[in-house]
């Protein structure tokens, strides 16, 4: 996702729309051995001629570690990386090296992270297949870096931010008031056992925007990530949030009433801008935060300390203010860009396309992006039985259909017992 885009995701990373994932039960050494392993999710989250955007969740299956070097080897000549997010990337040839930021060096037993970057392609953009961690194949298991060292099973891998109880993909989620149209019954099975297949934890991730909505409450809070130099009023800025409010209301509604879903509106609320320059804000009222050359992914990046991207235990001990300035996602707007991304970390588009759209009923980009962060997938290289043009089949919808909003349904229906519904 992912997710998860973001795109998922987280959140996969997806949510995740990516997805920052979890792989729990693995196999870990006894003591004193010291062992080595991980698991890759590589995601194309969004695709158009000549460009794309990939998502990569990263989980250690190993030792912990302080510090990550991750390499890939694209398999189709004229890709390349343009620009990444959650990681300094380079590529020689047809190799990359995607090597920790501060924040995200350290990963323990069973941890993860989630990087992404906008790409380039010309004749075929295929996924790659192989990946290192630290000079080790990620396989999905662990390898002990002795012959005398002896694995043994772990059923309780270190504590991440992450971790909590949830649904395995043996569970079969109650659905009660699971009630889709008899033609979308094939379609909408299709698509879920594509994210069993494709979705290496997929029940076990825990920063979809479900996981948002709930531990705030029923509340969402954002930070914009103004990624241009274009000035901005106070007036300007109070339309970008209502925008976002409607965007995101758009996809509450679908579940409003819905199979035991507690919450008929999820309040939007921005709590934050970061900009390079503040004289680009053109307002003195203490109404939002604001960071200032605050620069990650070469873009401005909220605070971390208040990001629960970052803090997914829900401690925001160390934000100013406190856990009511904290954001559960970012509205990145990024001058000059086409397309979008999007995952459990929020949502990434173009800063003119928004802004020219303030006032339309549907920001078509935005809403496929959200519909990333709560999981949804892209369908560039297949589609459901029967189904022609939705909204998270890119450039084929610029609303939400009854396909999209049975696709949303889908997933509270198999991840509503993490709450107790």
């Amino acid at each position: 996702m992912s997710p998860i885009r973001r795109r998922l995701v987280a959140s996969l990373v997806a949510a995740t729309a990516g997805l920052a994932t979890m792989a729990w039960g693995m196999f870990v050494p006894t003591a004193h051995a010291a062992a080595a392993g991980c698991q890759v999710t590589y995601r194309v989250s969004s695709q158009w001629g000549g460009g794309f955007t990939g998502d990569v969740a990263l989980t250690n299956l190993g030792d912990p570690v302080t510090a990550w070097t991750l390499k890939w080897t694209f398999p189709a000549a004229g890709q390349t990386v343009s620009q990444g997010w959650n990681a300094t990337f380079s590529q020689s040839g047809a190799q990359v090296t995607a090597v920790n930021l501060g924040y995200n060096g350290s990963l323990g037993t069973g941890a993860s992270t989630s990087i992404g970057f906008n790409g380039a392609w010309t004749a075929a953009n295929p996924v790659p297949t192989a990946f290192t961690l630290n000079g080790v194949t990620c396989t999905g298991t662990t390898t002990p870096a002795s012959p005398s060292a002896s694995p043994s099973r772990s059923t309780a891998p270190s504590a991440s931010p992450s971790r909590s109880a949830g649904p395995s993909p043996s569970t079969s989620p109650s659905s009660s008031a699971w009630n889709p149209p008899a033609s979308l019954v094939q379609p909408l099975n299709e698509v879920w056992a594509h994210y069993e297949s494709t979705y290496n934890q997929l029940y076990t991730f825990r920063n979809y925007g479900w996981d948002q909505v709930m531990a705030g409450g029923g509340q969402i809070n954002y930070c914009v990530r103004w990624d241009s130099s274009a000035h901005v009023t106070a007036a300007q800025r109070d339309q970008i949030h209502a925008a976002l409010g409607r965007q995101f209301k758009k996809w509450i509604d679908v579940m409003a009433g819905h199979n035991g879903w507690p919450y008929p509106n999820v309040p939007v609320k921005v709590v934050g801008w970061a900009v390079r320059d503040r004289s680009t804000l053109e307002w003195t009222d203490s109404s939002v935060d604001v960071y200032v050359n605050n620069i990650r992914e070469n873009a401005p990046q909220c605070s971390e300390p208040c990001g629960r991207f970052f803090h997914q235990d829900g401690n925001y001990s160390g934000c100013p203010g406190g856990t009511a300035h904290h954001y559960d996602m970012s509205l990145w707007l990024t001058a000059g860009m086409s397309g979008g991304a999007g995952g459990d970390w929020g949502q990434r588009i173009g800063s003119e396309y928004y802004t020219s759209n303030l006032n339309s009923d549907n920001i078509h980009i935005l809403l496929h992006e959200i519909g990333h962060t709560f999981g949804l997938d892209d369908f560039y290289d297949w589609t459901p039985t029967g189904q022609c043009c939705f909204i998270m089949k890119a450039g084929s919808a610029t609303s939400i259909t009854d396909f999209d909003k049975w696709m949303l349904r889908d997933w509270w229906r198999h991840l509503k017992s993490r709450w107790g519904y």
